[in-house]
C-alpha cells in the first residue's frame, strides 16, 4: 500500500526582503544620470549597514518620448534588498522613504535558516503518510506493517509571508506624512514550510 503525506509549518520571520526603485527625468541621458546619483547617494551609505544585503541592483537610462516625439530621458535605479530584524528594517525604510522612491514593495518575510522547520514539517509529512496508511488498513480488516520504502516528495517549499502593500504618496511634499514608519503596518507575517513525503507499506492478515 502507498500513501502520501504532507506536512506543514509556521515559523515566526526574522528577516524581510524589499523592492524599491528611483526614477530621474532630465533633458539629456547625461543629466538624468547625474540626477539620479544625487537622489541614490544616501540611499547607497544606508545600504552598508550590517544586516542590510542588496540580492540584485539595476540601472536603466531610456528616452522619454511623448506624441512621438523625444522629451527627454529617465533614468532608474532599482533594488532589491533583504533586511535583517525587524528594528533595522524600520531604519532602512526611513532612509529609502526618505531618498523619496518611484516605487516601494513589502516587506516580503523570510527565514534566515529553513533547517529546524524543514525538518518538523518532514516529520509531521511522515506522521500523517502513517495516519492514511492506517486508515486504509483499518477499512480493509487488516492491520499495518512495516514501512517498505519512503520516498522524499519535492523540495520543501517555504511561502514567504507577505506583509500590506506599502503606498508611495504622490505630489510635492507627499512624503512628509509618513514621518514615522513604526506607524506603518511591519507586524511580520508567518512564513510556512512545507514537506512531502510518499510511504510504501505492507499489509498483514
Amino acid at each position: 500500500m502507498v500513501t502520501r503525506g504532507v506536512g506543514r509549518v509556521e515559523r515566526a520571520p526574522d528577516r524581510a526582503g524589499l523592492s524599491v526603485s528611483y526614477s530621474a527625468p532630465a533633458a539629456s541621458r547625461g543629466a538624468a544620470i547625474a540626477e539620479l546619483s544625487r537622489r541614490v547617494t544616501p540611499v547607497e551609505e544606508s545600504l552598508t549597514a550590517v544586516g542590510v544585503q542588496v540580492r540584485a541592483r539595476r540601472l536603466s537610462v531610456n528616452a522619454a518620448w511623448e506624441n512621438g516625439r523625444q522629451v527627454g530621458c529617465r533614468a532608474e535605479q532599482y533594488y532589491e534588498l533583504r533586511v535583517d530584524g525587524l528594528t533595522l528594517l524600520e531604519e532602512v525604510l526611513g532612509q529609502l522613504i526618505a531618498a523619496e522612491p518611484a516605487t516601494l514593495h513589502g516587506p516580503f518575510w523570510e527565514l534566515a535558516d529553513t533547517t529546524e522547520a524543514v525538518r518538523e514539517a518532514q516529520r509531521h509529512a511522515v506522521v500523517d503518510a502513517r495516519r492514511r496508511a492506517a486508515g486504509y488498513a483499518e477499512a480493509l480488516a487488516a492491520r499495518l506493517g512495516p514501512l517498505l520504502r519512503l520516498t522524499d516528495g519535492d523540495a520543501a517549499e517555504v511561502a514567504v509571508g507577505y506583509g500590506s502593500a506599502m503606498p508611495v504618496p504622490g505630489g510635492a511634499g507627499a512624503w512628509e506624512s509618513v514621518r514615522d514608519i513604526r506607524e506603518l503596518n511591519l507586524a511580520p507575517q508567518p512564513v510556512t514550510v512545507s514537506a512531502t513525503c510518499t510511504a510504501t507499506w505492507t499489509l498483514l492478515d
